[in-house]
């Protein structure tokens, strides 16, 4: 399965071996790899740099090292988490601008409304109801029942997500929506006519899935991106000035 690594990178070639054997599918999940010694021999390199070379693999989420008499390195399921917890770092040292966001958002985000359209079901529908009749209590609390709303708003944009059925649209977006109050907190102004107007716009977005208008649908997530995107960057310009 393996063979010697290139001396002149030694290092980068044992990772990308036993990558290239885990994502081919050679390694399975649950898998343990050879032991330390075999490994050593198989790429003729030393303790320290396949020790080292394991523990990059093991913080790209490839693998996990367990210590003891039946330690060794053991293969990961493969999962979207990998991809969400370098988006989660990302976003939460704000290095995605509020305009990368927002393009992200308006462009991913109204494909999965237009994609929930297609594939709601009676039960599904009758959830983003309860979320918004959750929104409305919140909305009727005024100033006080901001962060609550948010939360709900939150909650349906995610409903919306699990119902469109895509394992990879559901991930990212959900580490978006975990890190974006980091950009809400700092930039959304805390208006309630603000929020009167997010929670109509939930109300046509959710109508238009109930009713079947996938092209509806997806407009409005877009304009509703967008507009709240714009009052943000506006609000964060007139910080800077």
């Amino acid at each position: 399965m393996f063979r010697e690594a290139k001396q002149n990178r030694i290092f980068q070639d044992v990772v990308h071996q036993i990558q290239e054997a885990i994502l081919q599918g050679k390694l399975k999940a649950g898998s343990k790899l050879p032991p330390e010694r075999e490994l050593k021999e198989m790429f003729k390199t030393s303790r320290g740099t396949l020790r080292e070379a394991l523990r990059v693999l093991e913080q790209k989420g490839l693998i996990t090292i367990k210590t003891g008499v039946n330690g060794g390195g053991i293969v990961n399921a493969l999962t979207t988490q990998q991809v969400s917890e370098s988006l989660d770092l990302l976003i939460r040292y704000q290095r995605i601008s509020l305009r990368d966001l927002a393009e992200f958002r308006e462009g991913v985000e109204g494909i999965v409304a237009s994609l929930a359209v297609e594939r709601a079901k009676n039960e599904d529908i009758k959830h983003l109801k309860r979320l918004l009749a959750d929104a409305k209590t919140h909305l009727e609390e005024g100033a006080s029942g901001w962060d609550e709303f948010i939360g709900v708003d939150n909650q349906l944009h995610m409903a919306l997500a699990h119902i469109a059925g895509n394992p990879i649209y559901e991930s990212v977006l959900q580490t978006i929506y975990d890190n974006i109050h980091r950009y809400f907190d700092q930039f959304l102004p805390r208006e309630e006519e603000i929020l009167r107007e997010n929670y109509q716009d939930l109300c046509e977005i959710v109508k238009a899935v109930e009713k079947g208008q996938a092209a509806q649908a997806h407009l409005l997530v877009q304009n509703h991106v967008y507009r709240f995107n714009r009052l943000m960057e506006e609000n964060q310009e007139q910080k800077k000035n």
